[in-house]
């Protein structure tokens, strides 16, 4: 991810080039938002949002954060369970599919209805803001103030 690929001004991250063929624009949630612009501060004079030292300049693999992840939780999980968990969530919400669809970046084909709804950004700004709330309070139940502070993005 490039920093040229975040709108701070509009909230929405770019991903270009995704597999369906077609870029994919979707809204930052408030906490994914701070995140950022706090990285930004620390990272922001380099081209992507995640350097690295290796021959492409970024993060190819993130198997090492998973580890650690996985180490400090005892968690077992691959980077596909994070978008399947997302999905989950966000169904469990009552999240339109035709708006689950798009926040993936499936199409919506060989559906005569789904032809006729428009899910631009901002149709997808309030979904992703309540799949966000929704990971961050499950994640700070029964947390201590210390242990929370890993949430802060400051």
């Amino acid at each position: 991810m490039r920093w040229s690929d975040i709108d701070f001004t509009d909230r929405t991250l770019t991903v270009p080039e995704t597999k369906n063929g077609e870029d994919l624009t979707l809204p930052l949630s408030d906490y994914l938002y701070d995140l950022l612009q706090t990285r930004r501060k620390r990272y922001g004079n380099y081209k992507f949002v995640f350097p690295g030292s290796g021959k492409s300049g970024h993060l190819e693999e993130p198997k090492k954060a998973a580890r650690r992840v996985k180490d400090m939780t005892g968690i077992v999980f691959t980077i596909h369970d994070l978008r399947r968990t997302f999905i989950t969530i966000a169904e469990s919400l009552d999240i339109s599919m035709y708006a689950l669809k798009r926040l993936i970046n499936h199409k919506i084909t060989n559906d005569i209805t789904g032809g006729y709804i428009v899910v631009d950004v901002e149709r997808l700004r309030a979904p992703v803001q309540r799949v966000a709330d929704y990971i961050l309070e499950s994640a700070l139940k029964g947390q201590t103030p210390e242990n929370a502070a890993h949430f802060k993005t400051e």
